[in-house]
């Protein structure tokens, strides 16, 4: 696991529920898709700290590729996702 930072974030159009996220981490930048698009406006993401698994396989999301996943919890009846970040520390990822 390593700690990213979300450098751009938008729907995709075609997929209601899907967000493509580009993600820094070290000095690499992931494309990682996120389902539950419908608890999120893009533009709020922009810059968070969150944690990111990067030995994952890629997989492609509805055709969209996806090299990493941002670790989260559901909370609450419908199940709203709550991604695991660092708000308030300056936390930076460092390779193995």
């Amino acid at each position: 696991m390593r700690v990213g930072q979300i450098k751009t974030a938008e729907r995709i159009v075609a997929l209601i529920k899907l967000l493509k996220l580009t993600v820094e981490h070290c000095t690499e930048i992931r494309q990682i898709c996120r389902r539950h698009a419908q608890f999120y406006e893009p533009e709020k993401l922009i810059g968070r700290k969150v944690a990111v698994v990067v030995n994952l396989a890629p997989r492609k999301l509805r055709g969209v590729e996806s090299y990493g996943m941002i670790i989260a919890a559901s909370v609450g009846p419908e199940g709203r996702p709550i991604l695991a970040g660092f708000p308030d520390e300056d936390v930076e990822s460092v390779p193995d």
